[in-house]
C-alpha cells in the first residue's frame, strides 16, 4: 500500500545539529566541538550560571508556585523586566509597545514573521550576508511569497565589516515596506558589529527608506558582559520618533537557559490603539500554536530581571561569561601568531561574542574535521566557547596545518 506521505522531498539535515552529532560521536580524545553556541566553563563543562541555581532553588522553596497556566501573553513579570533591558526603564512604559513570551529566539523570530508577513505585506526581507541560518528557514515558512534578499555584511579581504556595501544595496535595490532583519549585538556567525556611529546612519537609512527593522536580540549582557552597551543599537532606534519596528528576544544565552526555551517578542508601533491591536493579533497567533507558553524557564528569567540583589549577581556571571570568551580569542590569536601561521589574525581579537569568521574556507573546515577530530560549519564559524586552555593550542596548530597544506 503506497503511503500517504511517499511523495515527500528528502530534507538535509540541519547542519549545525548535524556537526553536533558527529562531534558527540567522536571518541577520540582530541575531539573538540567549535560549533554549538553554548556556554562551557574552563573546562569544557556546561555552566549553570549561579544566579540561575539561586532562582531555581527560591522557586523550589516557594509553595504557592504552581502548575497552572500561563495567560496567552506569558509571564507579566518577565515581559516588564525584557522590555526594560531593551527599551529602558523609561522607554519600556511606552504605551505604543506590544509584547508577548515566546518560544526563545527562534519563537520570536517566527511569530513576528507571521505577523509582520500578515501586516506589513513587505516585498521583500533582508538578512545580512551571512546570517543565522534558521532566518531564511524560519520567513519562508511565514510566507513563501516573501522574496529573500541579503545585504554585505561580512567582508571577505579584510575580515571586516562592509558597511557601505549594505547602504548601497539597501538604497539602490530595497522597497519602502520591506524588512530588514538586524542583529542587535555579537553578530551571528561573523563577531562583528556596526560602531556606534554606523548605527546612526542605519537607523536614518531606515527612516529614509521606509524598511521595517526587526532586531534579533540574542546575545544582550553575553557579548561584551555590559547589558546597556549591548544594547544601545535596540534603544537608539527606539528613541526615533515614527520609527517602528520589532525586537525578538532571547534568554538562551544569556541565562544559560538553553532548554527552557525563554524569549519575547515586542513590537513598537507609533499609537497604543495600534499597539493594542498588534498585541491582541500577537495573542491570536500564540492562542493557535502553543495555547500558553511554558512557564519554568520563564518564571527564573522573571525573578532575576525583577529582583535587584539577583539581577546584580547576573550581571557579575554575565562577566565571567564574556570575559572567558575574551581571553580565548586572545589565546587563539597568540597561538597562531607564535606558530607564524600564514594570514593576518587580527579580526579574531576585533570581533565580538560567542561566535567568529576566523578565516577558514570550507576545505580546511571539512580538513579539520576529518584529519584532526575539530568539528566547525563548513562557513568556518567557530563557536569561541568551545575553546578552553587544555585545546586552544591544539586549535591553533591544527588550522595552522590546515592554512599551510591548502596554500596556494
Amino acid at each position: 500500500m503506497t503511503s500517504h506521505f511517499a511523495t515527500v522531498p528528502v530534507v538535509n539535515e540541519d547542519a549545525a545539529f548535524g556537526i553536533i552529532r558527529l562531534a558527540r560521536a567522536d571518541l577520540d580524545p582530541k575531539a573538540t566541538s567549535l560549533n554549538a553556541g553554548l556556554y562551557r566553563d574552563e573546562k569544557g563543562n556546561p555552566w549553570i550560571l549561579p544566579v540561575v541555581q539561586e532562582a531555581k532553588n527560591r522557586l523550589h522553596e516557594d509553595s504557592t508556585v504552581n502548575h497552572e497556566y500561563l495567560p496567552i501573553r506569558g509571564n507579566s513579570k518577565l515581559l516588564e523586566g525584557a522590555r526594560k533591558l531593551v527599551f529602558g526603564a523609561v522607554g519600556a512604559l511606552n504605551p505604543a509597545i506590544a509584547s508577548i513570551q515566546t518560544i526563545a529566539g527562534t519563537g520570536a523570530n517566527h511569530i513576528g514573521a507571521r505577523v509582520l508577513a500578515d501586516t506589513l505585506k513587505p516585498k521583500s526581507v533582508w538578512f545580512p550576508d551571512p546570517t543565522w541560518s534558521n532566518h531564511p528557514l524560519i520567513w519562508e515558512k511565514a510566507d513563501r511569497n516573501i522574496k529573500q534578499r541579503s545585504y554585505p555584511y561580512y567582508s571577505p579581504t579584510d575580515n571586516g565589516f562592509d558597511f557601505d556595501g549594505m547602504v548601497k544595496r539597501l538604497e539602490l535595490e530595497s522597497n519602502p515596506g520591506d524588512v530588514l532583519i538586524l542583529h542587535a549585538c555579537a553578530h551571528n556567525p561573523t563577531g562583528l558589529d556596526p560602531s556606534r556611529d554606523q548605527w546612526k546612519s542605519i537607523a536614518d537609512l531606515c527612516i529614509r527608506l521606509n524598511l521595517f527593522p526587526l532586531f534579533d536580540s540574542a546575545y544582550q549582557g553575553f557579548a561584551s558582559g555590559d547589558l546597556e552597551q549591548d544594547g544601545w543599537a535596540m534603544k537608539h532606534f527606539a528613541s526615533k520618533e515614527g520609527l517602528e519596528m520589532a525586537i525578538a528576544q532571547s534568554f538562551s544565552k544569556n541565562f544559560g537557559l538553553y532548554a527552557e526555551r525563554v524569549g519575547a517578542l515586542h513590537l513598537k508601533t507609533t499609537s497604543p490603539k495600534a499597539a493594542h491591536n498588534v498585541a491582541n493579533l500577537l495573542e491570536q497567533l500564540t492562542r493557535s500554536e502553543l495555547t500558553s507558553p511554558p512557564a519554568y524557564g520563564a518564571r527564573i528569567v522573571a525573578m532575576v530581571l525583577n529582583d535587584e540583589e539577583l539581577f546584580a549577581k547576573w550581571e557579575l556571571d554575565l562577566k565571567t561569561m564574556s570575559s572567558r570568551i575574551a581571553q580565548m580569542r586572545q589565546a587563539l590569536y597568540d597561538e597562531l601568531i607564535r606558530l607564524n601561521t600564514p594570514g593576518k589574525w587580527e579580526h579574531i581579537l576585533t570581533q565580538i561574542g560567542m561566535f567568529s569568521y576566523v578565516g577558514i574556507t570550507e576545505k580546511q573546515a571539512i580538513m579539520l574535521r576529518e584529519e584532526y577530530h575539530i568539528y566547525l560549519l563548513n562557513t568556518g564559524r567557530v563557536a569561541i566557547t568551545g575553546l578552553t586552555r587544555e585545546n586552544v593550542g591544539y586549535v591553533a596548530s591544527s588550522i595552522d596545518a590546515v592554512v599551510r597544506k591548502t596554500a596556494v
